[in-house]
């Protein structure tokens, strides 16, 4: 077999749309809907809790964090919008990649994907534990033991109340995808009420002498920040993934994007004006349930504090639920493309969910929330997303310049400046994480390419 011709062998656009046209899963799935998926998706651990591990980075230039990791994220938003417009599939930026840059560059795509989706599921079902534990602290005065409650390496054995959520979600996805997608939409309202309570109560203890100096740990501290905070906005691509579930893609997947990337942005400054404003920098470092432990700081009624922890259970449980679907069906098209194993793409005909594959990611993502620590988590989320969305941007590019005059829904504006800005804006934020990161990314790479020249490169469907 000729190793270089199969790694550039590209899936023509035409026929990755037919297979969309004419695939398994059920069309059920509105622009309101999609873009609760996408609000779901992002709205959740980023900002209850990798918030308290960005602000002893950057301290109050963390609002600043928010706004560059939201602009890094806007650049690939718009191309994830132009494509998705283009090519429905539920194989978001690994289709995309298919089309554009060969197979092997796809298959890396789809790699780092099973990374963003995967282990970001696992470090938001260990935020959904800790802030478990502040509940029953307000609540009931105790909580439950850290053996069980954390991973190894943060004072426990396993994280059992991560593994809860992740079981729970899995249930409610093997019911089908309209089913989720309702519970989903409830779950997103009781989350952004509960964000808005807090900015309510916590504006009313701001003091400007918490905003000064505003960059303590200068311009690095807060790039570092955003490199970190970059994970809270991973999940606006979520509807992408939905593509061969909505019931007019070409229309409404452009529009749920870029929406649910608007709503989140404006309430994540928000929140983090609120945050800062009420409470020293100093204080955030190690509050695992960051803003339930401000409210419980600037509130005499600890009521607040646990209704908060309630909400943010809420909310995480949402983005377990979201981001747990998006990874079944990027699974689901690189089975379908014969790049995994066979039985991950096939459909139970009663529910219209891919039913082993469901189980298989669940249990994969439930086994990483119990052992693995939440920061080392959201750091390997962050790298193996920025790297997928650079390629997005870059496959804007080339589908411009090989078929320009294909139609689109949605064009991003200024092309080809703002792919660029996405490329360097992915890259820059790449090179400020920490070399543990790029060990484990580069370990991550090494074990997906064996994979693929094992085995995907002779059982693809274009070989």
């Amino acid at each position: 077999m000729n190793l270089r011709a199969a790694a550039v062998r590209r899936k023509p656009v035409a026929d990755l749309v037919a297979e969309g046209d004419h695939g398994t899963l059920r069309r059920s799935l509105g622009l309101g809907q999609l873009t609760m998926l996408s609000i779901g998706a992002t709205l959740g651990s980023g900002i209850f809790v990798v918030l308290g591990e960005a602000v002893p980075v950057a301290g109050p230039a963390v609002v600043l964090s928010f706004v560059l990791a939201g602009i890094t994220a806007l650049f690939s938003a718009l191309s994830y919008a132009e494509l998705a417009g283009m090519i429905p599939l539920s194989g978001s930026s690994y289709s995309y990649a298919y089309a554009t840059l060969g197979e092997l560059v796809a298959w890396v795509c789809g790699w780092c994907l099973i990374l963003e989706y995967g282990v970001s599921v696992a470090s938001v079902a260990v935020g959904w534990g800790q802030y478990l534990n502040e509940l029953l602290r307000l609540a009931f005065g105790f909580a439950i033991p850290d053996a069980l409650s954390r991973p190894p390496g943060s004072g426990g054995v396993v994280d059992v109340p991560a593994i809860l959520v992740v079981v729970l979600a899995m249930v409610l996805l093997l019911s089908g995808a309209k089913e989720s997608a309702r519970a989903n939409a409830v779950m997103v309202v009781v989350k952004i009420g509960t964000l808005v309570l807090f900015c309510v109560i916590a504006f009313s203890a701001v003091q400007a002498k918490n905003f000064t100096p505003f960059l303590p740990l200068g311009l690095a501290g807060m790039s570092a920040g955003g490199a970190k905070l970059f994970f809270s906005y991973i999940g606006f691509d979520a509807a992408s993934t939905a593509g061969e579930e909505a019931k007019n893609p070409q229309r409404d997947l452009p529009r749920a994007i870029l929406l649910s990337l608007g709503i989140v942005t404006v309430l994540y400054c928000l929140v983090a004006v609120a945050a800062v404003g009420a409470l020293p920098w100093q204080e955030f470092d190690g509050q695992e349930a960051a803003l339930s432990h401000v409210l419980d700081v600037v509130s005499d009624n600890p009521f607040w504090a646990g209704l908060l922890a309630v909400g943010a259970i809420v909310a995480i449980s949402s983005v377990v639920l979201t981001v747990l679907y998006g990874q079944t069906r990027i699974l689901f098209a690189m089975s379908r493309d014969g790049l995994v194993p066979a039985s991950l793409s096939k459909v139970e005909a009663k529910s219209g969910s891919p039913r082993i594959n469901t189980l298989v990611v669940s249990g994969f993502v439930a086994v990483l929330a119990a052992v693995i620590p939440l920061g080392k988590l959201a750091d390997a989320t962050s790298i193996g997303t920025l790297f997928a969305f650079g390629l997005v941007n870059i496959a804007v590019l080339v589908l411009r310049r090989r078929q320009p005059d294909r139609p689109r829904s949605f064009r991003v504006p200024l092309s080809p400046v703002t792919p660029v800005l996405g490329v360097l804006c992915c890259g820059y934020m790449m090179l400020s994480l920490d070399s543990a990161t790029w060990v484990v990314f580069g370990a991550w790479m090494a074990v997906g390419l064996l994979i693929y020249f094992g085995y995907g490169v002779r059982k693809s469907r274009l070989a």
